[in-house]
């Protein structure tokens, strides 16, 4: 795998070699490989933890995820107006135009 191109090696593999690999290896080879949770699951567990803790950063890609996982896009913006009344209307108007981003590149 330490010549593979993977989401992690090209974003930060190049300063954190190491943390790539456990990106790689135990978040997505294990972690997400449990059979107890389907990806789908993961991925709307994922998407609203990241929604409620303002993690924006990493949301683009666990939008994306959840899409290629079968989540669907009225799911995802459920998701995030439920949280609104949970995590605050903050991190849901900050989570929308992100979502909208992430879709609108797929349509392009």
């Amino acid at each position: 795998m330490a010549n593979e191109s993977t989401v992690a090696r090209k974003a930060f593999g190049d300063f954190a070699p190491a943390l790539a690999d456990y990106t790689d290896k135990v978040l997505f080879g294990d972690v997400w490989a449990r059979p107890e949770l389907s990806p789908r699951d993961r991925s709307l567990i994922t998407v609203a933890s990241l929604v409620a803790l303002y993690r924006t950063n990493e949301l683009p890609f666990h939008i994306g995820k959840a899409l290629d996982n079968g989540v669907s896009r009225d799911e995802l913006v459920e998701l995030i107006t439920h949280l609104a009344f949970y995590s605050g209307w903050p991190t849901a108007n900050t989570a929308l135009p992100i979502a909208r981003r992430v879709f609108e590149s797929r349509d392009a």
